[in-house]
């Protein structure tokens, strides 16, 4: 069974560029948009513009763990649809940077 939490369609992701806000950070990209759910949903993205395939999953990895422990502490709002790209400027970098950094957009755009 798929996690309905995550998101996985073409048409969600092409509606969070198109329709969708963006807040850009030092590590990763943020989009948002309302999805008229009663949940939120979260994509991790990394391009090949980060590297190869270990530095790829390291940095989705960096930014999922960063997410699970902000979210730990204060929930992310339900109703969203929010994408985290990975920057080349994450490879090389520890959790604790990476999750202030996302902390910070996710507290300017309001999501926390």
């Amino acid at each position: 069974m798929l996690n309905p939490l995550v998101l996985r369609k073409e048409r969600d992701f092409n509606a969070l560029y198109t329709k969708g806000k963006s807040m850009g950070g030092r590590f990763t990209i943020l989009f948002y948009r309302k999805n008229g759910l009663s949940f939120s949903r979260k994509g991790f993205l990394a391009s090949k513009k980060v590297g190869n395939a270990v530095q790829r999953n390291r940095a989705r990895r960096l930014m999922k763990e960063s997410v699970r422990l902000i979210e730990a502490s204060t929930p992310l709002k339900p109703g969203y649809d929010v994408l985290f790209i990975a920057r080349n400027s994450i490879n090389n970098q520890n959790c604790a940077d990476v999750k202030k950094q996302i902390e910070a957009a996710m507290k300017r755009t309001e999501l926390i």
